[in-house]
């Protein structure tokens, strides 16, 4: 197949564009490359990279894909509350006008990453894709807003996919630490204790980056009529985890490290455990290949291979807030990556 992956150079994209080309696809990716000089690995190239915009993509330049794998967006709540009009330009309304054009071009598959954060403050535990949804931050409803735009456009020529994904974690050659599995772990390493923001009790649904990449793979094999309009939470059923558990993992992998809960964030209202029936029912063939242990512990290995420092955690480079903030200037014209 020909396929196009917005988003290529990102946390995600760079497995993405890995998987990909191991299989034999064509891979074309779209990213800013705003992120650059952040790298912490070398990246598998796509085959042909357009440094732009994703909003300025044309239809010459999406026409003869198959799939487009839509992941470029601001990419968490922190980064989407620092300004949300933005968030809603990029996520929203960019998001929408590509699909848009995507169909135009003769794209017969669209796939987007959405998010499991959409649930915000879950109402009860085991979320399935019929309850509620309970956003808690720009990021989250601009993710509502973009499924339901782009379901409108969903017909027996253009099919769209809708990947919940859980909290990412995990090695990546574009590593961001401002994620909680990650951020706990490298905390650990740099500082010697693991410093939880809430009491540890909120529930996170986890997923390895590379397994993400994995399911847009799968998605864009599925049957239509499996995966046509219908949001799917993706994860797995035994890796829901509360933020004290990977505390416990974390102090596994390094016991010198101690666990303290600095309750800065209070009653941390992102709090949801999730289901992952409808993704097994509907893609069987799929499951995940890390488990959040043995996800950690490559991570670690890695982190230890690159002697990663107080430096490291505290500076710009792995956290993409920091480096947003730097780079504003950009945002108001130009998409970024996850």
């Amino acid at each position: 197949m020909r396929i196009l992956v917005t988003g290529s150079r990102g946390y995600i994209g760079t497995h993405l564009v890995d998987i990909l080309k191991a299989e034999g696809h064509s891979v074309t990716g779209v990213d800013l490359d705003l992120f650059e000089g952040c790298e912490f690995d070398p990246s598998v190239a796509a085959d042909k990279e357009l440094k732009q915009d994703f909003r300025t993509l044309t239809a010459q330049q999406l026409e003869g894909h198959d799939c487009v794998m839509h992941l470029a967006a601001i990419s968490n709540d922190p980064m989407g509350d620092l300004d949300p009009s933005i968030t809603y330009s990029i996520n929203r309304d960019g998001s929408i006008a590509l699909a848009a054009l995507a169909k135009k071009a003769g794209v017969s598959r669209f796939l987007f990453a959405s998010s499991c954060s959409i649930y915000g403050k879950g109402e009860k535990l085991d979320l399935t894709e019929q309850d509620s949804l309970n956003p808690v931050s720009a990021y989250a409803e601009s993710k509502i807003a973009a499924e339901k735009g782009i379901g409108e456009m969903g017909d027996n020529n253009f099919t769209v996919g809708f990947l919940r994904n859980a909290t990412a974690y995990g090695y990546s050659p574009m590593l961001r630490i401002d994620l909680v599995v990650n951020n706990l772990l490298g905390c650990a390493l740099s500082r010697g204790d693991i410093r939880i923001m809430s009491d540890g009790s909120p529930w996170r649904p986890l997923i390895h980056c590379r397994d993400i990449a994995r399911a847009f793979v799968a998605f864009s094999k599925a049957p239509a009529e499996k995966i046509q309009n219908r949001p799917m939470n993706v994860g797995g059923n035994a890796e829901n985890y509360q933020v004290r558990q990977v505390g416990d993992f974390v102090q596994k992998l390094v016991p010198n490290a101690s666990v303290v809960y600095t309750g800065e964030v209070g009653n941390d209202p992102r709090n949801y455990r999730v289901s992952f029936d409808l993704l097994g029912a509907q893609l069987p063939e799929f499951s995940l290949q890390y488990t959040l242990e043995k996800g950690m512990e490559e991570l670690h290995r890695k982190m230890v291979e690159h002697k990663f420092s107080l430096e490291d955690f505290t500076g710009d480079r792995y956290v993409r807030l920091r480096t947003l903030k730097h780079r504003m200037n950009r945002l108001s014209q130009e998409p970024v990556t996850a």
